[in-house]
């Protein structure tokens, strides 16, 4: 199984935090969207539109554990790790997709296709598809 095909089922909106913006910012977005992570965009960068990192909800509560009430007002960028973005295409297999966030310890993987961000895809994707070909049926969302 490949990642475009559990792409294929998935609604292809990203929601995206810019580096500039604060963990209040990023938490709205997030609580807004019924999601657990961000993709972060570089806007320093002459392009304003290249995939740098991820933010979840870890970013936050390692925000609030540091800056107390104040996490609200630190940039994201002060918290995004920036030197290699762990990313995977929607040729790659979920195999492989599994292996990289075993490796690196996360559950979102931004797809890069032609070096455009296409979607993100999650550990919760991952496991709702092989249930369903294991199954042959779809698993309801929890």
């Amino acid at each position: 199984m490949l990642v475009g095909d559990i792409l294929r089922k998935k609604t292809p909106r990203v929601v995206t935090v810019r580096m500039n913006e604060t963990v209040g910012i990023a938490a709205k977005l997030m609580r807004a969207n019924n999601i657990s992570a961000l993709v972060v965009k570089d806007v320093v960068r002459s392009e304003g539109n290249t995939a740098v990192g991820m933010f979840t909800e870890r970013d936050v509560v390692r925000a609030v554990a540091e800056h107390g009430a104040n996490a609200i007002n630190v940039k994201v960028s002060q918290l995004v790790s920036v030197q290699q973005l762990v990313s995977c295409t929607s040729s790659d297999t979920i195999e492989h997709v599994r292996h990289l966030m075993n490796r690196h310890h996360i559950r979102h993987l931004p797809v890069i296709d032609d070096y455009s961000l296409v979607s993100v895809i999650s550990m919760r994707d991952i496991a709702a598809a092989i249930d369903e070909a294991i199954n042959g049926t779809p698993q309801a969302a929890a």
